[in-house]
């Protein structure tokens, strides 16, 4: 009997989104090619998934201000990292993201 792997799918709550970090430039304007020690973490993410919003105490949910697809500036130290089928994301607050990047 062969077993399946089960897909693991995580959907952030209230005002929290789930973000993939961008992966940092390899090399420089000058053409200088970094080692991963010299990288830095990166504080710009995809959003991959968005909560329903924060309820407030009458009730009334405000959305959270990005939707999935949105590239985002976040806080540096923000957010717990977790790992989903060998990949890495983290869950933020919708307070913790700065700004929308748009091309």
């Amino acid at each position: 009997m062969q077993e399946t792997a089960k897909k693991i799918t995580l959907k952030p709550l209230g005002n929290r989104v789930l973000v993939q970090r961008l992966e940092p430039q390899e090399t420089m304007k000058g053409g200088i090619i970094l080692p991963d020690s010299a990288k830095k973490k990166q504080e710009t993410a995809k959003v991959v998934s968005v909560g329903p919003g924060k309820k407030l105490d009458d009730g009334k949910i405000v959305p959270v201000p990005v939707k999935v697809g949105d590239v985002i500036l976040m806080d540096k130290y923000s957010g717990q990292e977790v790992t989903i089928d060998d990949e890495e994301f983290v869950v933020v607050k919708a307070d913790d993201i700065i700004a929308t990047i748009e091309e």
